[in-house]
């Protein structure tokens, strides 16, 4: 193909996967009160799900109540003239994207598969399953195990003087940053795969490296969460399993290579 043809190929992708966004961005939007009442501010009410499971946690650990919390109030405001319908067209769409990101991840993989090797298609079978698999886990990660803790601090954060008022936009931001990220962290393995079944990467330089990579994993929880140490202790933790569970990954990539290859002498 020619490079025109490649762009043409390119685009008819982008359009696809903007027509799936749309879509479910549309639905989405048809039925606003219930998407934003239950799933936008979710993590605000008292009885979300999450609050009730760490609190029934904290009694079966025989706690008592020490563990349980509830949201801070506090009133989300649109300064805007017509902040509320803008951020209600933009929340659908982001959701929109959540909710179709097989099909767009699909989209750039039969872009990107013809380009491939032999070696490279095989060592990437299925990944458009598990790679959305991966990404949904790690926003439900965030949405349900992040967002409440970052709430109720950020949320119960106060300055004398000062009333707690975010906007809409602001909200809407930090939930994003709560959900987003952590849906892209938990690609992790299948990148590590995929590396390994090249001969990029070896279990032994992510071992070497284990010491470089907690760093960056501590610099990288700060840089997505908010500046509350149990929150950062949160995405932290699945970021250091993410990472022995690469190590694993990589090891049994190695091994069967090295079998395959014994095999073939």
């Amino acid at each position: 193909m020619s490079f025109l043809d490649h762009l043409e190929e390119l685009r008819w992708h982008i359009l696809k996967s903007l027509a799936a966004i749309t879509i479910m961005g549309i639905v989405l939007f048809l039925f606003k009160n219930w998407f934003f009442e239950n799933i936008v501010f979710g993590p605000t009410h008292d009885d979300f799900i999450s609050y009730r499971v760490i609190c029934n946690l904290s009694e079966q650990l025989g706690l008592g109540s020490s563990m349980c919390f509830t949201p801070p109030e506090f009133e989300k405001i649109a300064v805007g003239f017509a902040e509320s319908f803008i951020m209600s067209i933009k929340v659908c769409f982001v959701g929109g994207f959540f909710v179709a990101f097989p099909y767009v991840f699909y989209q750039v993989w039969i872009f990107i598969k013809p380009g491939l090797y032999k070696n490279e298609r095989s060592a990437t079978r299925g990944i458009v399953a598990i790679c959305s698999f991966l990404f949904m886990m790690g926003v439900l990660f965030g949405y349900f195990i992040i967002s409440p803790f970052a709430i109720n601090f950020l949320g119960g954060y106060y300055i004398p003087g000062v009333t707690n008022a975010p906007t809409i936009s602001s909200f809407v931001t930090y939930m994003v940053m709560f959900t987003a990220p952590a849906g892209i962290i938990f690609e992790l393995p299948i990148v590590v795969y995929f590396l390994s079944k090249i001969g990029l990467l070896t279990p032994a330089v992510m071992k070497k490296y284990r010491r470089h990579a907690i760093v960056a994993v501590l610099i990288l929880a700060a840089l997505i969460t908010p500046p509350d140490v149990v929150t950062q202790f949160l995405i932290g933790i699945p970021l250091f399993v993410l990472y022995e569970l690469s190590i694993y990954v990589s090891r049994r990539v190695e091994k069967k290579e090295k079998a395959k290859w014994e095999s073939g002498q």
